[in-house]
């Protein structure tokens, strides 16, 4: 028996298909997109699916989320990581080796691709840069690459000059990407949040913006240097985007991406010293704020992520210098991000940011929404006004300071 659903009135958000912001029926008969028409008649057995302002696009891909497991799987696991995405809206997250047991082998890789099989939204595993985080020698790269590692980073650990420089080269030579987190913690070590006013006003040691510029710095002098691409994840200033910016002029090979929750707060919401506004990079100032939103207008900035990391009570629950960073985001990633940029991005700009914009950055194939092509599709309103509640969370862990926020635009869910 056939699997049909009939999209109806849906306004398709894609400038590379010829129905880019027209409104269309869309049939779909076992995940290949059949007709796209004005007006399609619904038959006895299709599933007809309509809702107010419906829209659609490509599915979302979040190029960065930790999910946990292997290792921690009361936090997070594969299944809870991917029914958050899918509230949010995601059809494929690419996740950190960030885990307690690091994805740092081929035999890693395999697990996390074998135990997605059959999700609704596609799990996508980077390699660690060096073997177990220690930062002495390259992981097996190859090997990883071999098994489906679709890039490679440390996540958050420091990574010295050398082995940075030798990574480079060596993912250039097998046409993978090294995703580089920029953080000098000879500067930022023992911070807490940004340092500025507010930090000096609460006691607590702040991390300057200056330790992510200086690795920003480093790590292109070194992609330079070796002819190779270079993808900087969550970037937070003013100077980072303009770092880039220059870069980009210069022909450098270089893209980057902010976390979503990055753009709706400041560091002054710490001052009530609840942990859920300890993430990392911490939140910055407005005029940080500004240039982020600036080089998302600018395609400076290519992609938009989640840095979902969750965490339980134990470890959020606790005086603000001994509790850890991160909050979870899959489920609120484009709610957050589009209420907070509400008359200052164009939907189409944000839209590409979670889907042409990763695709391109780590090279995955995207599927366009045009007859004749599987269907990968988000479905979306991005006038709907709603409150999140911690009922919402899909997610294992509730580390997050957006409970009670109001949102405009909302996810309404996924076909892939």
């Amino acid at each position: 028996m056939r699997n049909a659903k009939l999209l109806k009135s849906a306004t398709i958000i894609q400038p590379s298909s010829s129905f880019h912001l027209q409104s269309k029926d869309i049939l779909i008969i076992d995940g290949i997109i059949e007709k796209i028409e004005d007006n399609i008649s619904a038959e006895s057995d299709f599933e007809v699916i309509e809702h107010d302002n419906l829209h659609i696009s490509t599915g979302w891909v979040d190029c960065k989320a930790n999910l946990r497991e292997p290792g921690e799987e009361w936090k997070e696991t594969l299944a809870s990581g991917a029914k958050a995405a899918e509230f949010g809206g995601f059809t494929k997250v690419i996740v950190s080796p960030g885990t307690k047991q690091p994805i740092d082998s081929s035999n890693r890789v395999d697990y996390i691709l074998n135990k997605s099989k059959g999700f609704a939204v596609e799990i996508l595993p980077m390699g660690t840069l060096s073997h177990e985080y220690k930062g002495e020698e390259l992981s097996e790269m190859y090997e990883m690459s071999q098994a489906g590692a679709i890039a490679f980073t440390d996540d958050k650990h420091e990574v010295n000059t050398g082995l940075m420089a030798k990574s480079l080269l060596y993912a250039k030579n097998i046409n993978k990407l090294i995703v580089s987190f920029p953080n000098d913690t000879s500067l930022s070590k023992s911070g807490q949040m940004h340092e500025g006013e507010t930090s000096t006003k609460m006691g607590l040691k702040g991390i300057p913006s200056l330790s992510e510029e200086l690795r920003i710095q480093r790590d292109l002098a070194l992609a330079e240097y070796q002819n190779a691409p270079i993808h900087f994840a969550t970037i937070s200033t003013k100077e980072s985007v303009d770092l880039i910016r220059e870069a980009k002029k210069k022909g450098t090979k270089v893209t980057c991406d902010i976390a979503a929750h990055q753009l709706s707060f400041t560091d002054k919401f710490a001052q009530e010293y609840d942990s859920n506004y300890k993430v990392l990079p911490p939140f910055r100032e407005q005029k940080d704020i500004d240039s982020l939103i600036e080089g998302l207008n600018d395609g400076i900035i290519d992609a938009i992520c989640t840095d979902h990391i969750p965490h339980d009570i134990e470890d959020k629950k606790l005086e603000f210098d001994l509790a850890e960073f991160g909050i979870i985001g899959l489920e609120t990633a484009f709610a957050s991000i589009l209420t907070a940029t509400k008359g200052k991005i164009k939907l189409e700009t944000l839209i590409e940011k979670f889907t042409t914009g990763p695709n391109k950055v780590f090279g995955l194939k995207a599927n366009n929404i045009e007859v004749g092509e599987k269907a990968n599709i988000t479905l979306f309103n991005p006038e709907l006004t709603w409150t999140f509640e911690k009922t919402d969370i899909r997610s294992k862990s509730k580390n997050t300071p957006f409970v009670g926020t109001e949102f405009t635009g909302k996810a309404l869910g996924i076909i892939c």
